[in-house]
């Protein structure tokens, strides 16, 4: 990788994907040691994307204003400092504080997603955007078995390795970016209002056209996958006997083939189809993904590699479509801003998708999966639309 702002930027999503795949597999459990409840442990669990939700919006109209190197520097020493502070933690308000600030730090996604947007040409937006998706997928790869290892080496009722190991990831990302991140926007906006209204905001922006599509396609893009993801893992234990183990390669494989994906292909797939007809693609492969998993015969697991496969293609497709077609669609002043947003409707369906999905599964196992399909056949329909739309390109 020859830019080495985007090498710094790949870099900084990779740390906030493994920082939240690490704790993945060690937060309920660790949690339960320090005598929370099964609700407390649900509502500590979504604290993280709570905060994204919040924040994304917030990094993303500041980096408008005084720029994207600042917010960037600011963000990774907060994520730094939070992971940390984690590392300590030894009752449930440290917890607490160490998720709430762990959030916020890496909200700062949408100002990534910005700075790609200022140095990058139209032509090559959809293939960096896939960029930080491959980091995305990379971060849940290594995140989860490296957060049960740590650990494990830490002994019970500690996370010490897990926090000083992440903040030391972090400490180093500081560093690439204070002396290898320069300032990309040329034009900044001091004089731009900041507010703190991400609920109205959300309203707002529901109300302009092409975004609102765009930002409600993610909504419902991600909420089928978080109840894919909170509930295949109970279908997997439950009807295929598989182990904690093996459900773990499973994950693996979804973001192994999704970096493969998004790093190698989506750009030569944007050239030949353009975003509009990535998105659809995309919604299509995730709809015929998700119908296969509650139809897979006990004595074929192979099958549902497949459905995987068919999913993982469609997260490749779908997420650098819609963060390309938004900073055509967005005015140049206002790119953080709507990237921001976006983050945020991701990070909102991340808390309503979990808590949908399960109890879905309660009434019936195939609930969870026919119904993020059906609900993707609505992003057919605005994908549809978008491309009617044609934002300028």
């Amino acid at each position: 990788m020859k830019n080495k702002p985007l090498f710094v930027l790949f870099i900084t999503i990779f740390i906030d994907l493994l920082g939240f795949g690490i704790v993945i597999p060690i937060l309920p459990v660790f949690s339960k040691e320090l005598h929370a409840t099964a609700l407390e442990i649900g509502l500590i669990a979504g604290l993280y994307s709570l905060m994204n939700f919040f924040f994304a919006p917030v990094w993303g109209t500041l980096s408008d204003k005084i720029g994207r190197r600042p917010v960037m520097l600011i963000s990774i020493t907060i994520t730094t400092l939070a992971y940390l502070f984690f590392a300590f933690t030894s009752n449930l308000a440290m917890l607490v504080i160490a998720r709430i600030f762990a959030g916020v730090g890496s909200a700062n996604i949408s100002a990534a997603q910005a700075y790609i947007s200022d140095i990058t040409e139209p032509k090559d937006r959809a293939k960096n955007m896939g960029l930080l998706g491959a980091a995305f997928g990379l971060g849940f790869i290594f995140g989860p078995p490296a957060g049960g290892y740590l650990k494990a080496l830490s002994g019970n009722g500690s996370v010490a390795l897990v926090g000083y190991f992440s903040a030391a990831l972090c400490a180093i990302n500081l560093i690439m970016a204070y002396f290898m991140l320069p300032e990309s926007l040329k034009v900044k906006q001091p004089e731009k209002s900041f507010r703190f209204k991400p609920i109205t905001d959300v309203f707002t922006a529901l109300k302009q056209p092409v975004l609102s599509e765009l930002f409600t396609l993610n909504f419902i893009y991600i909420s089928a996958f978080a109840m894919m993801q909170i509930t295949a893992a109970l279908l997997w234990i439950d009807r295929y006997a598989l182990n904690e183990k093996e459900v773990g390669f499973v994950f693996m494989f979804i973001g192994l083939v999704s970096a493969i994906l998004q790093g190698g292909f989506v750009g030569k797939l944007n050239k030949a189809f353009g975003e509009a007809q990535l998105l659809l693609m995309g919604c299509i492969f995730m709809i015929v993904g998700l119908l296969i998993i509650p139809y897979v015969p006990q004595s074929q697991f192979w099958l549902m590699l497949v459905s995987m496969a068919f999913i993982s293609f469609a997260n490749a497709c779908i997420t650098p479509a819609i963060i390309s077609l938004i900073t055509f669609s967005a005015p140049k002043e206002e790119q953080g801003q709507a990237l921001g947003m976006n983050q945020s409707f991701g990070s909102l369906s991340r808390v309503a998708g979990p808590a949908f999905g399960g109890l879905l599964y309660q009434m019936h196992y195939s609930l969870p999966y026919i119904c993020g399909a059906s609900l993707m056949l609505v992003c057919v329909w605005l994908s549809r639309k978008v491309s009617k739309q044609k934002p300028t390109l």
